[in-house]
């Protein structure tokens, strides 16, 4: 279930890093470069950090198949995409409550303390879309106000706070996911995003 909903993930990332290219008007080099660091940019910084090499997605051919594929689907259909966006938010989000604990417990594998497991873990979802925007010439969203990586270290924290009490560690991994999904989602919903300090510098 888990690498199912890891492809998912990847298809998600990497078709937003189509969106994202497409609207700078890259050729399709730039569209399938941008998919790719989009996809894995997290997981590959993750990995490196730890010292895991080759890095995970490279002993995997199939999320390097996953890429190429969505980033043809999503050029072709790229006059219909807009009603896809839905669709694409959840797995998204879904996607960055699965790898924000893929983090972490490869983290707490590597000997790491929790506050370097938690921060692991929050790049692991959210760098891939950092390096993407760095790339386009945009400010990363994790920098703006929206809910993105608030989300993921308030999973994180809630992963190391259920391992307090008796609870199998599969239940720890589903319901610290489940607290990035649902704070994320709930986020968007009701359009709660983190106070801006620029109104009070000025």
């Amino acid at each position: 279930m888990f690498y199912i909903i890891d492809i998912l993930g990847t298809i998600a990332f990497a078709i937003s890093g189509v969106l994202v290219a497409m609207q700078k008007r890259m050729d399709p080099f730039g569209i399938l470069i941008i998919a790719f660091v989009t996809a894995v940019g997290g997981g590959t910084l993750r990995d490196i950090l730890i010292g895991v090499t080759p890095v995970s997605w490279m002993k995997d051919m199939t999320f390097t198949y996953v890429i190429f594929a969505s980033t043809f689907f999503a050029v072709i259909v790229r006059n219909k995409i807009n009603y896809l966006r839905t669709s694409l938010f959840l797995f998204d989000t879904i996607g960055i409550g699965l790898y924000t604990v893929v983090g972490i417990e490869k983290g707490l594998g590597a000997g790491l303390h929790p506050i370097i497991c938690i921060a692991l873990g929050t790049m692991s979802a959210c760098f891939g879309g950092v390096i993407r925007d760095m790339l386009c010439n945009e400010i990363p969203v994790i920098f703006r106000k929206e809910i993105y990586a608030t989300a993921c270290i308030l999973g994180g924290v809630t992963y190391f706070a259920l391992r307090f009490l008796p609870i199998d560690n599969n239940f720890i991994f589903i319901i610290a996911g489940a607290v990035v999904i649902s704070t994320r989602l709930l986020a968007v919903k009701f359009k709660v995003s983190l106070p801006s300090l620029y109104k009070n510098l000025l």
